[in-house]
């Protein structure tokens, strides 16, 4: 048996890439395997949520996926004899440094994630596919099946199940995955379009369906999305049959060249019955697939990921009890379930066949559409919701709301927002953030020694006087993945403590 870890990843997609990068960062002992020779080169995700392009500018990744992908601002959509113009993210995202859509491929978004952690001596073992697994106590034995068919026995603490729709540790850790999937048959290619505006997302919608063109940048300048027609045969997937897609829809004004990659698939719609059994977690596909229907997928399953890294990370180093690992469910599996509904209710009306679906598209969406753009009211909140910065945890185990709270300002459980300017990489270190707003004399030393008494190495100090996220007097404690744990007014801080106490404990030092 080999040297034990803290944490085995399996799957190294955008989600376990995303986990091992966060584990690093808090020096976790871990390793990361994926069953794949060789990285993604295509797939279907391909656009970057503005929380997921906060979340890993702590990485000092962003720069780099913004610089890949194309920034889309505006929607042109195409009906039955109109056509309306759209802002894309225009309203609701203050707050963010990153108000836009960013398209980029998932093999992007990998390639990025990958060089962080080569930069950091992680090695991703292409080739090893997780072929056993056995509780041992506390642990897991984990017996690893390399491509040449050699096999070795891992023991891990807890092991991450990132490995997909078809995940591994799901089957081995005996946990159900319900659902249906989707009637229709998808046709997805990259290639080069003539005859379309460049930098927008083109939506064609008729009785028949939907056809999508993506702004993409590379491998090609554009994706398209299609709906296979009735009857067509189950054959590869070609330019010509595309071509006659979108002549359908264009009435020819798009002429299709070059195609990169081309593929057919289905779409399910299906969920863990837990995101946890034991040591055995799951992120990202292997806990919730869904349609494609806002760019929901990948960005889901990173979140995912740097919800449960520190935790792993802290309990293995003994820096938070065991109980803060039961928080991971709670808190993800209604986002899963909140994302599921949401693309469901999405795809329905792009592409169901009924009456009623056809009646949607054909003729409210025609009359309705152009009242968007003047509605900013309406489109504030679906673009937070689309964009994952509404996301909240108020509910959650995790999240305490401390005396005399504030007004105004982000609550506990919120995503802290990026007011002021500057205030995310502020609080981008791996550690619990400490803000204290108000007049710096409200905020001694001696004030704040039982809090961080032991807890140095752990819990970073902010003194932000009068620029900080609450317009009088409060504290807040950010948690290592960007959100509040606990918000109060005033500068009394024995409820903090008792928050401390509950989910902080004395650690070692980070590496």
């Amino acid at each position: 048996m080999t040297a034990p870890v803290d944490v085995l990843v399996v799957g190294a997609g955008p989600t376990g890439l995303a986990l091992a990068a966060q584990l690093r960062a808090f020096g976790a002992r871990f390793r990361i395997v994926d069953r794949a020779p060789g990285p993604v080169r295509e797939s279907r995700a391909l656009a970057v949520q503005p929380r997921t392009l906060e979340a890993l500018a702590g990485f000092g990744v962003t720069d780099d996926l913004v610089a890949r992908g194309s920034p889309a601002l505006r929607l042109r959509l195409h009906l039955p004899r109109r056509e309306v113009r759209l802002p894309l993210f225009d309203t609701g995202l203050a707050g963010t440094a990153y108000p836009f859509l960013l398209f980029l491929s998932q093999a992007e978004t990998e390639h990025v994630l990958g060089a962080h952690l080569r930069a950091r001596g992680v090695p991703v073992e292409r080739g090893t596919a997780l072929a056993g697994l056995r509780r041992r106590g506390p642990y897991a034995d984990c017996l690893l099946r390399g491509a040449d068919g050699r096999e070795e026995t891992l023991r891990a603490r807890y092991v991450a199940g990132c490995d997909g729709a078809h995940s591994a540790v799901r089957d081995l850790a005996g946990i159900g995955f319900e659902g249906r999937a989707y009637p229709q048959t998808f046709l997805l290619a990259d290639l080069e379009v003539d005859g379309l505006e460049p930098g927008a997302v083109h939506t064609y919608l008729s009785g028949a369906g939907v056809l999508f063109f993506f702004p993409l940048g590379a491998p090609a300048g554009w994706r398209i999305l299609a709906m296979r027609p009735p009857g067509a045969p189950d054959a590869e997937v070609t330019l010509p049959l595309l071509q006659r897609i979108a002549d359908r829809y264009t009435a020819g004004r798009a002429r299709l060249r070059d195609p990169v990659w081309t593929t057919a698939f289905r779409i399910h719609d299906r969920g863990a019955a837990r995101y946890r059994a034991g040591p055995c977690f799951l992120a990202g596909d292997a806990a919730h697939i869904h349609s494609p229907a806002g760019a929901q997928g990948m960005n889901t399953g990173i979140q995912d990921a740097l919800n449960l890294g520190w935790k792993l990370a802290l309990v293995c180093r003994g820096a938070a009890p065991e109980e803060l690992l039961e928080t991971y469910e709670a808190e993800r599996a209604p986002v899963g379930r909140a994302v599921r509904r949401l693309t469901d209710l999405a795809f329905t009306f792009a592409t169901g066949r009924g009456p009623a679906a056809r009646f949607a598209r054909t003729r409210l969406a025609p009359l309705l559409a152009p009242l968007v753009p003047r509605t900013a009211a309406v489109r504030r909140p679906v673009f937070r919701r689309v964009a994952e910065l509404a996301v909240h945890y108020r509910r959650g185990p995790l999240a305490t709301t401390g005396p005399r709270p504030p007004a105004r300002g982000p609550r506990a459980g919120d995503r802290l927002p990026d007011l002021p300017r500057g205030l995310q990489a502020r609080t981008a270190a791996p550690a619990w953030h400490l803000l204290l707003a108000g007049p710096p004399h409200r905020w001694p030393d001696a004030r704040l020694a039982p809090v961080l008494d032991g807890r140095t190495d752990l819990i970073a100090v902010h003194r932000l006087g009068d620029r900080g996220p609450w317009p009088d007097t409060a504290h807040g404690l950010v948690r290592p993945d960007g959100y509040l744990g606990y918000v109060a007014g005033g500068a009394d801080l024995a409820g903090l403590g008792a928050y401390a106490d509950r989910w902080i404990l004395p650690a070692e030092e980070m590496d």
